[in-house]
C-alpha cells in the first residue's frame, strides 16, 4: 500500500513539474513571438523610409509626401474654397 501512495505522490510531483514547464514554454514562445513583432515593425518601418527616399531621389524633391496629420487639414481647406 505504501508503494502505491508513493507512486501517486511521484505521478501528481511530475505532473505539476510539466505543467509549470508548459508555461514556461508558452512565455517563451509569446516573448518571441513579440520580438518576431517588433522586428518584422521595425523592417516594414525601414523600407517605407527607403521607399520615400528613393521617390525624392527620384523625383529630385518634385513630389513631396504629405504627412497624415497634414490630409484632414487639406481637406478642410477644400471644403472651404468650394463654398
Amino acid at each position: 500500500m505504501k508503494l502505491n501512495s508513493l507512486g501517486v505522490a511521484s505521478l501528481l510531483a511530475l505532473s505539476l513539474v510539466m505543467i509549470s514547464g508548459c508555461d514556461q514554454v508558452e512565455k517563451s514562445a509569446q516573448q518571441v513571438l513579440d520580438r518576431a513583432t517588433e522586428s518584422a515593425k521595425q523592417t516594414i518601418d525601414d523600407t517605407h523610409k527607403a521607399a520615400q527616399q528613393a521617390l525624392s531621389d527620384a523625383t529630385k524633391g518634385l513630389i513631396s509626401p504629405q504627412k497624415k496629420e497634414d490630409q484632414p487639414a487639406n481637406e478642410a481647406e477644400s471644403n472651404t474654397q468650394e463654398t
